[in-house]
């Protein structure tokens, strides 16, 4: 399995054709506690970069953007009983959806991990 980071502080974990997205330590961190979330729905396809969900925290709102082009195949139903999860564990059970990639070689451009902390210390 694969972890990729995108510019808009996104992961994706590859595992075959199927990738299962979330937020970053970074984001979490720049949105404080995270108190809402709505996810995308089953079945529903989006284009990279589409907004496909929103999470919402004492602070404020953002987009959680699609990082390729794929079809939504689950959703992560306990963090919509507890946004917290986002905060708590943002990389394990935080996660929010999981797509079937249409082109998983659309995810090569993104940063390994190396690449993204340093991307995220710049963003600062």
């Amino acid at each position: 399995m694969t972890i990729k980071y995108t510019p808009d502080h996104e992961w994706i974990k590859i595992d075959g054709n199927v990738g299962t997205v979330g937020i970053t330590h970074h984001a979490q961190d720049a949105l404080g506690d995270v108190v809402f979330v709505d996810l995308p729905e089953v079945g529903k396809t989006y284009a990279a970069k589409d907004a496909a969900a929103v999470v919402e925290s004492v602070k404020a709102a953002a987009d959680v953007y699609m990082p390729a082009n794929g079809e939504v195949l689950e959703v992560n139903e306990a963090l919509r009983d507890d946004p917290a999860l986002a905060n708590s564990d943002p990389l394990g059970a935080g996660w929010f959806f999981k797509i079937k990639l249409a082109n998983p070689a659309d995810l090569d451009a993104f940063m390994d991990e190396t690449r993204y902390t340093t991307f995220a210390a710049d963003a600062h």
